[in-house]
């Protein structure tokens, strides 16, 4: 209740309407923190799937992720995107905005500080950079997992935030407080997938407001 209270708080400072009826997270000890290998392998993929959609070429995107034995971190829908050297436009929009999702990720894996609120893209640039400029166990071992605690803050953000943006979308109305809608997805997913919501595989992650 406390997270909720702190939530709401934050998103009434900026004008951005609240849901009272929505219900509270689990409590720290009740959730499961993906490891920090999982989540920069996870990383890795949503790295190499965003570049690729940006304009990196299939060979490279293949050849990166295969020389480094890490073709399965990519999820079932990954592999098919990549292994295709035509993919449609809605594909390559689509993917494209797991930077979103990866900025996340390099949040919890402590490289990005702070996370920030969600009314800008990320640093595509730099997000790349950081997981693709150096050897993987170089990014792995540098990492710094963040606590269930500070997880769990983002994921009660966020969650309220997607209620905030998918109700003014019913509506008809302008999106509240300069939330990015796009941006609010990514994060939900990504933080969902970050503590197993569900027990849900990336492909499969639901973001419920």
């Amino acid at each position: 209740m406390e997270r909720k209270r702190r939530s709401e708080a934050a998103l009434a400072v900026r004008g951005i309407p609240v849901n009272p009826f929505l219900s509270t997270l689990p409590e720290e000890e009740d959730i499961i923190v993906r490891s920090e290998d999982e989540v920069a392998r996870r990383s890795v993929a949503l790295a190499v799937v965003a570049a690729r959609a940006s304009g990196l070429e299939p060979e490279g995107a293949l050849e990166f992720l295969e020389s480094r034995g890490l073709w399965q971190a990519a999820s079932r829908e990954e592999q098919t995107f990549l292994l295709n050297p035509d993919p449609p436009a809605v594909d390559l929009v689509g993917f494209a905005w797991r930077f979103e999702s990866l900025w996340v990720l390099l949040w919890a894996l402590g490289y990005i500080e702070p996370l920030g609120f969600p009314d800008t893209l990320c640093d595509t640039q730099r997000a790349a950079q950081i997981v693709l400029g150096v050897p993987f166990l170089d990014f792995l071992g540098n990492a710094a997992l963040r606590t269930p605690g500070e997880i769990l803050d983002q994921v009660d953000f966020i969650y309220r935030c997607h209620w905030a943006t998918a109700e003014a979308r019913f509506r008809d109305q302008p999106t509240p407080g300069n939330l990015d809608p796009g941006v609010v997805f990514e994060r939900h997913y990504a933080l969902n997938w970050l503590i197993h919501h569900q027990d849900q595989d990336w492909d499969d992650v639901t973001t419920e407001t």
